[in-house]
């Protein structure tokens, strides 16, 4: 879709809402740039204008946006509209998923009961519109991204996002991503039917991809205040942003954009996206020139450098002897997330950390400017290459799909 095309279909949808006098929308942050949520939540406010009240970005446990980032990301539209979501603090529980749920769900792997907690202003905050705004795509944690992940998660609380991630990671991210219906997703719909259905929840939600040329557009656009909504933006991404091989990479190479990817819990998802479409002893070279920490989180990135991606046993092992890694299971779920179980090779080239810090996390260190030299994204095309007469494959950027050999994801 083009610029206009969006606006024309964005602003009939909320035509077709009726008139709203307070309205507060939920976009993602500058992790997710790609998604073109910053447009629409631009023409958003140009449709509602003084009527948007305020902008709450997503930011789950990420770092609040910058000046600069809102610039960049959102336009012109107004910096005094956005509020910082505190994850750790400035949340309201509306109701808990039961222990018989979750164990369900979880196909008897945990039992603890899981809080549907949100910002306190999509509680308090008297909008008569909630516009949560995002971008659905294959996703480690829940299968597919978005929907009430957006709510539930992107301005959830501590507790709710420790359980969440950590549900993912013990049920088997290779079983959910993806895939529509999981365990998490189901959670999440369980909390949306049973605490949140009097909100005035309505979801903008994007499917991306490249065109012929190489430049990222809008392939389909979803507006709707229910589940079906979701799942026909999960079945169109499905089609354009999950790239299912016939054979396996034996070696490939992913970029991160620097303005994109500063830490390994966002640059992971070269791992997570690629580990289906990966061979036994295969390895992974991931050129990652704006990364300068691990978690974006304090407490998180001391827990990753405590344990490194050392994998799931021995994960699991420490969150029974560690209480604050137990009390941080988001973070245990992204140590499990991020390493190969020793199926592969992960090389990280960070423009930032020293050998020693990446070694420490139990991953392989490359040099950077060599190896940018020798695999040079400017002379990279997506897909498979012959580098120095050695067939590579390669990613400019794991955020927007996923690869999966065939038989791996269908087994």
């Amino acid at each position: 879709m083009s610029r206009t095309e969006v606006q024309a279909n964005l602003f009939q949808a909320l035509d077709k809402l009726g008139q709203r006098n307070k309205v507060l929308a939920i976009p993602p942050d500058f992790t997710r740039m790609h998604s073109q949520s910053g447009v629409l939540t631009e023409l958003a406010w140009q449709y509602y204008k003084e009527k948007l009240t305020d902008i709450l970005p997503a930011l789950g446990t990420h770092k609040p946006m910058t000046d600069q980032e809102i610039a960049t990301m959102y336009g012109a539209t107004p910096r005094t509209l956005f509020r910082n979501h505190d994850w750790r603090n400035d949340v309201v529980t509306l109701g808990e998923v039961p222990s018989e749920f979750m164990y369900k769900v979880s196909e008897g792997k945990l039992d603890y009961t899981w809080p549907a907690q949100v910002n306190r202003l999509l509680r308090d905050g008297g909008h008569d519109l909630i516009l949560s705004i995002g971008q659905v795509v294959p996703h480690e944690v829940v299968g597919m991204a978005n929907y009430n992940k957006n709510v539930f998660i992107g301005t959830g609380g501590a507790i709710g996002i420790h359980r969440s991630h950590f549900l993912g990671a013990v049920y088997g991210m290779e079983r959910m991503m993806g895939r529509a219906d999981t365990p998490v997703r189901r959670v999440l719909n369980y909390a949306s039917e049973h605490f949140a259905s009097h909100m005035p929840i309505v979801y903008v939600q994007t499917v991306v991809a490249k065109n012929a040329d190489g430049k990222l557009v809008i392939r389909g656009l979803y507006i709707g205040d229910d589940a079906e909504c979701f799942e026909l933006a999960a079945a169109l991404s499905l089609k354009v942003n999950f790239k299912m091989m016939d054979r396996e990479i034996k070696k490939a190479v992913v970029f991160l954009d620097p303005y994109e990817f500063k830490s390994t819990w966002l640059g992971n998802k070269s791992v997570y996206r690629t580990r289906m479409a990966l061979a036994d002893n295969a390895e992974l070279i991931v050129l990652a020139p704006g990364v300068h920490e691990f978690g974006e989180d304090a407490a998180i990135d001391t827990l990753i450098r405590k344990y490194g991606y050392c994998g799931t046993p021995k994960t699991l092992e420490a969150v029974k002897e560690d209480p604050q890694l137990a009390g941080n299971l988001s973070a245990a779920a992204h140590l499990i997330h991020g390493s190969s179980e020793g199926r592969f090779t992960i090389r990280y080239c960070p423009g930032h950390l020293t050998r020693e810090e990446v070694e420490g996390v139990h991953f392989e260190y490359g040099d950077l400017a060599e190896m940018t030299a020798k695999y040079n994204p400017a002379s990279l095309a997506d897909g498979w290459n012959v580098v120095d007469g050695e067939e590579i494959f390669y990613i400019s950027n794991p955020g927007l799909g996923l690869w999966a050999y065939r038989r791996r994801f269908e087994s």
